[in-house]
């Protein structure tokens, strides 16, 4: 399975990078992408998607750039059939709606977070948010002082799942100032300390007991294992949009990202 990285001389670029040449997953490192041109071990570096070559092979492309990178993305993925994983966040709503449309041509794979521990968390969230109907709900997760979005991407994802089975349910973040807290939020809570990977919680009380689940990373590795997990089950796919949930189940994701 032949990789192009977009994004390889980040952080989490880099990291992709050295599993595909490795032969993690049985992937190996065919072209990066990123804002200079280079050579990554033996493999090109393009300053752009026009600089490709029209005969690179290219089986799967994995995206650690930036969203804003989106649109440039997706317009070379459609226009050579190759299947993508977008694992970058912050999309704005003209984003996110570029990648509903990609995802009717081509095979894409998004998720605001690539760890398969964290989509068992989501759907323990879920699970647990409908037992408990009357808890209380509120969110806490922790990054390194460089993350540059603030909720995380995941955390925005643990409350859309959550508001999927409470559908009164609304977000509110960085909860301030006086008064009551409704019933029906769900507090959402960013902290930003030294050079921690990532770490969830959900958090839920009924007032007589709580329940805390909760994810820790301990190595960014982690994220380029699941990127490449999902290349490799992306491949071969039919055109659709996919999500961690559709790796563990096999399945496609029929909703749209939101």
């Amino acid at each position: 399975m032949k990789l192009l990285v977009n994004g390889i001389s980040g952080f989490m670029g880099r990291e992709v990078a050295r599993l595909a040449t490795e032969g993690y997953r049985g992937s190996s490192l065919s072209i990066g992408v990123d804002l200079a041109s280079g050579v990554y071990d033996t493999a090109p570096i393009y300053a752009g998607f026009d600089a490709v070559p029209e005969d690179a092979e290219i089986d799967c492309i994995i995206d650690f750039s930036h969203h804003t990178a989106t649109a440039a993305l997706l317009d070379f993925a459609t226009s050579r059939g190759i299947p993508t994983v977008v694992a970058t966040t912050g999309h704005d709503e003209a984003e996110i709606e570029a990648i509903n449309r990609a995802s009717e041509l081509i095979p894409v794979f998004h998720s605001a977070n690539m760890s398969l521990g964290v989509a068992l968390l989501v759907g323990l969230a879920k699970t647990a948010a409908l037992a408990m109907p009357d808890a209380d709900i509120e969110i806490v997760e922790k990054h390194h002082t460089r993350k540059l979005d603030a909720p995380s991407g995941t955390a925005l994802m643990l409350a859309r799942a959550i508001c999927e089975v409470r559908p009164d349910a609304y977000t509110n973040c960085a909860r301030s100032g006086h008064g009551k807290r409704d019933k029906n939020e769900i507090g959402i809570h960013a902290l930003r300390l030294g050079n921690i990977v990532g770490e969830h919680e959900v958090i839920l009380s009924t007032g007589t007991e709580t329940i805390t689940l909760k994810h820790e990373a301990h190595s960014r590795a982690l994220f380029a294992e699941g990127a490449i997990a999902a290349a490799a089950f992306l491949v071969g796919m039919p055109q659709g949009l996919y999500n961690m949930q559709s790796l563990i189940d096999g399945t496609a994701d029929n909703t749209t990202v939101v």
